[in-house]
C-alpha cells in the first residue's frame, strides 16, 4: 500500500512547499517545524489503519464510550535526519516506544556510495506494528538496509515506512525489497543526480535540520 499526502490538497501541501523552498530553509527551526508537523500528519493517516477498542469512561455527568487505540505501534528512525519527522510521530503517539538506527553514506573512490549502519537500539519488536521514518527516500537502500535488520531479528507484525520526499527509484527499490510494507509519502520526484539526491527534492535534510557535517 502506498499513501501519498500530495495526491490530496491540504495543508500538507505548504508545508512541503516550505521544506522546499531554498529561502525558508534559511530558517532551521521552521524546516524542523515542518517536518514535524509532517510526522503529526502522517500519524494521524496512520491512526485510521490500526486497531480500536471501545472503552469506557467517566464524565462528570454519565459514562461515554470511545474507541481507543488497541496497540501503540513502536516508532523507530534513522538518524540524525529522522528526528523532527519522528518527534511528529511521537507527539500523536504519545505511548509509542521508540527505535533509533544510525545509517549514512559513506562515498568511495569511484565516486559512489555505500551505506553504513553504525548501530541499532530497539525495544523488543516481536509481534509488533513498527513504523520507520526517515524524511528522504532516495536509493531506497538505507531503508531496506535498516528494516532488513529488524525483520531478521525480530518478528514484526506490521511495517509501514514514512518518508517526506521520495525517488521513483527509491519507492521500486523499497517495494521490491519489503513487498508488505506500507509507504507512506509525502511527495514522489522522478529524478536523482549521479550522488543520488533527488530532484527537485529539498537538498540533504540533516544539514538543513542541524546544520552541515565537518
Amino acid at each position: 500500500m502506498i499513501f501519498l499526502l500530495s495526491d490530496t490538497p491540504s495543508v500538507g501541501n505548504n508545508f512541503i512547499a516550505e521544506l522546499r523552498d531554498a529561502q525558508i530553509q534559511l530558517d532551521s527551526m521552521r524546516f524542523r517545524k515542518n517536518l514535524e508537523r509532517l510526522g503529526e500528519l502522517f500519524a494521524y493517516e496512520i491512526s485510521k489503519k490500526l486497531s480500536y477498542v471501545e472503552t469506557e469512561f467517566e464524565t462528570p455527568l454519565g459514562t461515554a464510550l470511545v474507541p481507543i487505540i488497541q496497540e501503540h505501534p513502536v516508532l523507530a528512525t534513522i538518524l540524525r535526519a529522522g528526528l523532527p519527522l519522528h518527534q511528529g510521530l511521537l507527539n500523536f503517539f504519545d505511548k509509542a516506544d521508540s527505535a533509533f538506527i544510525a545509517a549514512y553514506r559513506q562515498t568511495t573512490k569511484g565516486g559512489g556510495f555505500v551505506v553504513q549502519k553504525e548501530y541499532v537500539t530497539t525495544p523488543d519488536l516481536n509481534g509488533k506494528i513498527v513504523v520507520v521514518s526517515d524524511p528522504m527516500l532516495a536509493t531506497g537502500q538505507s531503508m531496506v538496509l535498516s528494516c532488513k535488520e529488524l525483520l531478521d531479528q525480530y518478528q514484526i507484525k506490521q511495517l509501514h515506512i514514512v518518508s517526506v520526499i521520495a525517488s521513483s527509484e527509491g519507492v521500486a527499490h523499497v517495494r521490491a525489497n519489503l513487498p508488505k510494507a506500507h509507504l507512506w509519502l509525502g511527495a514522489i520526484d522522478e529524478e536523482m543526480t549521479t550522488k543520488a539526491y533527488i530532484v527537485p527534492g529539498l537538498g540533504d535534510a540533516g544539514d538543513l535540520a542541524f546544520g552541515e557535517r565537518d
